[in-house]
């Protein structure tokens, strides 16, 4: 993959780790990258880097990042977001297209992909719709991967409060951490 033109890039997650290693990888692709592990450190470091892209984890520890979207686009207009999710849904996606993400991949993903979404011209806006099964782009959802997303949606509307979540979907709070427990079903089964 050939270098990209010298891009400034800020990289929001509470993950050490994971930050250092993409932040090196982006670094090797000649982005200039800044690394913020909370919505305080990123909202300043939107005001004081000028940066061209933005790499928003959804979980930053007590913050969330869908509220820290439109906060980013006031401070910088341009900026381009693309959020990152271990917990992916088509609910999550939309929520943050809503409020101003560019795009949005579901983690695990790799430093390529990323750099594919950041330097997109056009965003995806369907991440997980159809990116498993491009053969069937109109086929409805198979009924696991509704329930997996309608549970996922439940538990943001209670920030994460599994015992909450568990009374609201009408399953014990042990059912709902065990299919919490299991990877997001795929597409195409």
């Amino acid at each position: 993959m050939t270098s990209p033109p010298s891009y400034r890039v800020l990289l929001i997650d509470d993950d050490d780790v994971f930050t250092r290693v993409l932040a090196r990888a982006l670094t090797g692709r000649g982005f200039e990258v800044a690394i913020a592990h909370d919505a305080a450190q990123a909202r300043h470091l939107a005001q004081t880097t000028p940066a061209d892209f933005a790499v928003l984890d959804l979980k930053l520890g007590a913050d969330n990042g869908l509220t820290l979207i439109p906060q980013l686009k006031v401070l910088r207009p341009k900026l381009r977001i693309l959020l990152l999710t271990g917990y992916a849904s088509i609910a999550t996606a939309v929520e943050a297209i809503k409020r101003g993400a560019d795009d949005y991949l579901a983690k695990p993903v790799d430093a390529d992909a990323i750099v594919n979404a950041l330097l997109a011209t056009t965003p995806s806006h369907a991440p997980v719709a159809a990116q498993d099964d491009p053969a069937l782009p109109h086929a409805p959802p198979p009924l696991k991967r509704l329930e997996w997303e309608h549970i996922q949606r439940v538990l943001t509307e209670c920030e994460g409060n599994i015992s909450e979540a568990a009374r609201r979907l009408g399953l014990h709070r042990r059912t709902l951490q065990r299919k919490l427990a299991k990877h997001p079903v795929r597409e195409a089964e």
